[in-house]
């Protein structure tokens, strides 16, 4: 009972010594232990690194899922370890949409049957970005929250003893400044020899673990190569995936289909041809002089070029040649001709192709 009373008395003594020092210290009326330059930098760094990978987190959680709400309900769920509930992203969202819309107007049309088709890749992209999400998060936000949650606490509460371990020190040595006695000096003394002693073992301790952050940064920097590669993948397939989206509704007929080809015969009006005009028409980035301005400078010079064929197109009549993509065919200016179109040439088969089907070649 002595003992536990004994002890009471020397913490709550230690405690007001701290209290005493820290007060003084900030008054300016005690002198403080600084720490070593390489420790302070130290310090600096791992506070640099740690609001640094609070802010990249936060910004990529705000890349990886917009909505704030959701954030929120799936931040919920982490915390009461609960699974989050599974729901579709914005893209497959748009595809099931498109996929019913074309089924009621009827796949046999042709708008249709694109709505079909345009919803089904829609929905690959979506899983292409639900997988690049899901790796986002376990190899690049796991290991920075990791960071904040495990290592740098450690760090906090090294530096807090540190800091708890330096007043003590500092106490010492204000006492020993004030003992005249000489058994109170002795005392004294030894008690700073202590402090110094503790004080001294809690800066290594903490140094080791400071330095520890550059390999922090190591692992970090692995991480972020990870997440690049995961956006490349998700980039790359839905680029993949919208290309072959291209190539299909290229492929569609040019003629106006089912309901646009009954209301023409119904009005007693002529069959038009309408090319239809490929998604990429409005993207494509050609090389001077094989662009547009190339299909021009065709029609002033009235020869003939070589064409790469980009898209399948099926004749719509007998004046209009069908195309198959990637061949390779002669094409020309005829005078009179619409500017949408050429005449295309392959053997001995002759007839009209809409220019926005070709790429020039030297």
């Amino acid at each position: 009972m002595d003992f536990n009373v004994k002890r009471l008395a020397a913490d709550a003594g230690t405690l007001f010594s701290r209290a005493v020092q820290f007060t003084e210290e900030k008054l300016g009326q005690a002198e403080k232990t600084e720490l070593d330059a390489h420790l302070e930098n130290l310090l600096c760094r791992a506070e640099c690194t740690k609001q640094n990978t609070e802010r990249i987190m936060k910004q990529t959680e705000v890349l990886l899922q917009p909505n704030p709400n959701v954030r929120i309900e799936e931040f919920l769920y982490e915390k009461l370890e609960k699974k989050v509930p599974t729901r579709m992203n914005n893209h497959e969202v748009l595809g099931q949409s498109m996929i019913e819309s074309g089924s009621e107007f009827g796949p046999g049309t042709a708008y249709g049957n694109a709505l079909i088709k345009c919803g089904e890749t829609e929905k690959q992209i979506g899983g292409a970005e639900r997988e690049f999400i899901q790796s986002s998060a376990i190899n690049f936000l796991t290991p920075f929250r990791n960071f904040l949650e495990g290592d740098f606490k450690t760090i906090l509460k090294e530096r807090k003893l540190l800091q708890v371990k330096r007043l003590d020190l500092d106490a010492a040595k204000t006492r020993l400044k004030k003992a005249r006695v000489p058994d109170a000096r002795a005392v004294a003394e030894q008690d700073l020899r202590m402090t110094q002693s503790e004080f001294d073992r809690q800066a290594e301790i903490t140094r080791l673990l400071l330095e520890g952050v550059s390999s922090t940064h190591a692992h970090h920097l692995r991480c972020l190569t990870d997440f690049v590669e995961a956006q490349t993948t998700y980039y790359a397939q839905s680029y993949q995936y919208m290309v072959d989206l291209q190539k299909q509704l290229g492929s569609f007929p040019s003629t106006f289909s089912s309901n646009n080809n009954q209301s023409s015969s119904s009005s007693g009006g002529a069959s038009i041809s309408v090319p239809t005009i490929p998604l990429s028409a409005s993207m494509l980035s050609p090389s001077p002089g094989l662009g547009l301005s190339g299909f021009s400078e065709l029609r002033i010079s009235s020869g003939s070029r070589k064409a790469r064929v980009l898209y399948d197109y099926d004749a719509a009549g007998s004046s209009e040649l069908s195309l198959l993509a990637d061949e390779v065919i002669m094409v020309s200016s005829v005078p009179g001709m619409d500017s949408d179109w050429l005449m295309g040439e392959r053997g001995t088969q002759k007839g009209k192709v809409p220019i926005t089907y070709l790429e020039l070649l030297n």
